[in-house]
């Protein structure tokens, strides 16, 4: 008995020596890593400490504050603007939802998404959205479906923040004259095909309505003499609906040119690259005006058809008239009877981007080639019955001479690669989307110091702006940098999250209740389309086109 107690106690003492041996050799271990730790915490440290000291040296090299740029900011609305829209289409109804009048059953179908998915912030961003102290009340299209789909957005219960619910629908008109001569309009916004945007604008502005027309301004060389000479010196405000001019990054890009921080620019690139046929304007036919909203209806009559839809007032100044097709008023952009195809509806997002960010103005010459490479009928049998004749690629170099710059758009409608538009200077060069990243050249002169003493490195970004950010991320990373390159839908004001088209019409009420120019006025507008005119005549006549700035005609 007492020989099993001795045993016993032997072993806890010989249990507890070895705990505390163990106890021992970890506190050893722990005190040997604390010199480890600290060095790796005075590295963190330094680390950060040399990054703020880089990015202060950078941020003062390029005269740029390490801070959010000015946000975009609208006065508050003054008096009720009474609103007119005609053609709703879906452009139309993307204009008017700017404006606060969401289509209702695009409203369910948003709501619903983002009930789905927390991530989907469409409907969020509809809500937040200033109220602008306007009423729609009148709305003309030649397409009953898409007429009635207009007036029923004038008494949407679900409106913008501070909205109230209009209560009075909005008059349907199926011709755009008597609209015009309503004395219930105050401005009016134009988004039918192009081949009507010049002879609506004019006669608005004789009517004595404010015009936000959309791109391009003009289908013709002519009808852009035409329209400038209606606006250059009326009262009535003129609006170009490229919205992308109330995008924060372009307002950046804009200050970094204008603190030469790229140096001497000689080479910009714009492109467009799409892959699918609505990329290439090959959109269902019918059925496009009612899956747009998530309609769902019985009745042919919705559908568009002869008994539905004014095809003869449809068409009404297109050069080369047709019989009842729905093939042309649902593609209407692969056709030059209506519109200019790629130059007009893409080219000139990405020029008139670049005209603002550098004050460019029309160039002195045009060369364009390209082709149908992909979308013909043999290609596409049971999807294309008559063939188009506006190219699906389409290459456009622009020359400014006395600027010593090139200006290349490069554009498929068969490849999903993204690219963007970039302005390669000598010291640095600048890709623009919704934020931008501004990288250094290994070659540069204005920075070889910086580069030698390892203050600058141009394997990354000196440089990184993403609109949502409350700064500016300076001596960044590739994370950054792929973040400036995410989407162009929408920008931020004050931190939030906003849809550009309805800061752009917001600046266009502004104008039209304190006075001054509208962002993209006439002038603006009339660059935008003799750039577009004249790489579609470059196309057409297979040869290089210039720019008579005395007799102002393309020759």
């Amino acid at each position: 008995m007492s020989d099993t107690k001795t045993n016993k106690t032997e072993e806890q003492q010989s249990s507890q020596n070895s705990g505390l041996q163990f106890e021992r050799r970890d506190i050893i271990k722990g005190l040997a890593a604390v010199p480890a730790m600290l060095l790796f915490l005075w590295n963190y440290f330094k680390k950060q400490a040399l990054d703020k000291m880089r990015s202060g040296e950078i941020m003062e090299e390029l005269s740029l504050k390490k801070k959010a740029p000015a946000v975009l900011k609208n006065k508050k609305p003054g008096d009720l603007i009474r609103l007119g829209v005609i053609g709703y289409g879906w452009r139309g109804a993307q204009d008017v939802k700017a404006a606060g009048f969401g289509n209702p059953e695009w409203a369910a179908k948003a709501k619903a998404a983002a009930d789905k998915n927390k991530l989907d912030k469409r409907f969020e961003t509809y809500l937040q959205q200033d109220d602008l102290n306007l009423a729609l009340t009148g709305v003309c299209d030649v397409f009953d479906t898409r007429r009635e789909q207009g007036i029923a957005s004038s008494t949407t219960a679900v409106r913008p923040s501070g909205a109230a619910q209009q209560t009075t629908p909005a008059k349907g008109y199926l011709d755009y004259q008597d609209l015009l001569a309503s004395d219930d309009i105050d401005a009016v916004i134009i988004t039918t095909p192009d081949h009507w945007h010049s002879r609506i604008a004019i006669d608005a502005e004789r009517a004595g309505k404010h015009v936000y027309v959309e791109k391009c301004m003009t289908r013709t060389m002519d009808e852009a003499h035409a329209i400038y000479n209606a606006f250059k010196d009326s009262k009535m405000k003129l609006q170009l609906g490229h919205h992308s001019r109330a995008a924060a990054s372009h307002e950046k890009a804009k200050e970094i040119i204008d603190n030469d921080i790229l140096g001497l620019i000689t080479l910009v690139e714009i492109t467009t690259n799409r892959n699918s046929p609505g990329g290439a304007w090959v959109y269902p036919i019918q059925w496009n005006s009612i899956e747009d909203y998530g309609l769902k209806y019985d009745s042919k009559d919705l559908y568009a058809s002869p008994k539905t839809l004014d095809w003869d007032r449809w068409q009404g100044p297109a050069p080369n008239k047709v019989p009842f097709n729905l093939e042309r008023y649902f593609r209407w952009r692969c056709w030059y009877d209506y519109g200019t195809g790629l130059s007009g509806d893409l080219l000139s997002h990405d020029f008139d981007a670049v005209n603002q960010i550098m004050d460019l103005g029309i160039p002195k010459t045009a060369s364009s080639s390209g082709g149908i490479y992909r979308y013909t009928k043999a290609n596409f049998p049971d999807l294309i019955e008559h063939e188009r004749d506006v190219p699906d690629n389409f290459q456009t170099v622009f020359e400014y001479p006395d600027r010593n710059l090139t200006v290349i758009y490069s554009a498929t409608l068969t490849n999903s690669n993204h690219r963007g538009k970039v302005f390669m200077g000598h010291d640095a060069t600048m890709e623009v989307g919704s934020g931008l990243t501004v990288t250094p050249d290994p070659y540069s002169t204005r920075y070889k110091q910086k580069i030698a003493d390892g203050i600058i490195n141009t394997s990354l970004p000196m440089f990184a702006y993403s609109p949502g950010s409350k700064d500016i991320d300076g001596v960044t990373s590739a994370t950054a940098k792929y973040f400036a390159q995410k989407g162009l839908m929408y920008t931020y004001k004050e931190g939030k999250r906003v849809d550009p088209t309805h800061l752009h019409v917001a600046d266009w009420l502004d104008c039209i209740r304190n006075g001054g120019a509208p962002r993209c006025n006439i002038e603006e507008g009339f660059e935008e389309a003799v750039a577009c005119h004249m790489a579609t005549q470059s196309y057409l006549e297979g040869r290089r086109v210039e720019w008579d700035p005395v007799k102002r005609q393309i020759v």
